[in-house]
């Protein structure tokens, strides 16, 4: 099973990395890729520059990355309760390319986490409700609330409720992808 899995942030100390990595770790290394969107900085999406300069070939490489995987993590950053504007870009892109859907009908684990106690609540309810119309089956979702005193760093979720919660989504999911 080929994983693809990202944060939707461009931080260098994105708590969103740090949970999407460790839940990616419940996945075979030699089948599993971990994306930096800062890998897919692109213009600012605008119709005109579409126009321009047409699509840019980082939105290509981020759709063929989506192709060909059979399983989509997503720990999806909460700007101002919505999509960071930098996942916000690459997605406005991606979606502009003809033919094609941004998550190709894949299987998506849509996650989220912040400092406070709803975990990127927010976003993951924008998300799960508008990645089916770009292509994306969501399959499941979590939340992480309360970051800094639920997941330690080099050691993963430490809130053991939390932690079987996810360890029993995806065991659900790699079941369900077989």
């Amino acid at each position: 099973m080929r994983v693809i899995a990202f944060a939707g942030s461009t931080s260098e100390k994105s708590i969103n990395k740090q949970l999407v990595e460790f839940a990616a770790s419940y996945f075979s290394e030699e089948d599993l890729e971990i994306l930096d969107l800062n890998d897919y900085e692109m213009p600012i999406f605008c119709i005109d520059k579409e126009a321009q300069n047409g699509i840019p070939k980082e939105a290509f490489t981020f759709s063929k990355k989506m192709e060909d995987a059979d399983l989509i993590l997503i720990s999806l950053a909460e700007h101002n309760g919505a999509y960071s504007a930098a996942f916000k870009n690459v997605f406005d892109w991606a979606s502009r390319i003809p033919s094609k859907s941004v998550f190709h009908d894949k299987g998506i684990f849509l996650m989220a986490t912040s400092p406070g106690p709803k975990g990127g609540s927010n976003v993951l309810e924008i998300a799960k409700n508008r990645f089916p119309w770009n292509g994306g089956r969501v399959l499941d979702t979590f939340s992480l609330p309360s970051f800094s005193e639920t997941f330690e760093f080099g050691k993963g979720i430490s809130n053991e409720t939390l932690k079987e919660e996810l360890e029993t989504k995806i065991e659900k999911i790699k079941l369900e992808l077989q």
